[in-house]
């Protein structure tokens, strides 16, 4: 996904493994069983830091997502 992507811009989650989750690039809450696999969801913000992007969305105001775990939606 595009990690500079504003509020309102929507992506897929595409599902998540342990290590995309807890590994060395992972960080965020475990989006598995909380998301549902190919369902889009609305970005708040990002956080763009050195080595990982968290993603936070209207549809979770209080969580947050490693942006690996989503894609862009296509029109």
């Amino acid at each position: 996904m595009n990690i500079y992507a504003k509020n309102g811009h929507k992506v897929i989650y595409t599902g998540a493994t342990d290590d995309q989750v807890h590994g060395a690039y992972g960080g965020g809450h475990d989006p598995r069983g909380l998301l549902i696999e190919k369902a889009v969801y609305t970005v708040d913000h990002t956080v763009v830091g050195s080595w990982r992007t968290m993603v936070y969305f209207q549809e979770f105001p209080h969580l947050y997502f490693n942006s690996v775990l989503f894609e862009d939606e296509k029109k």
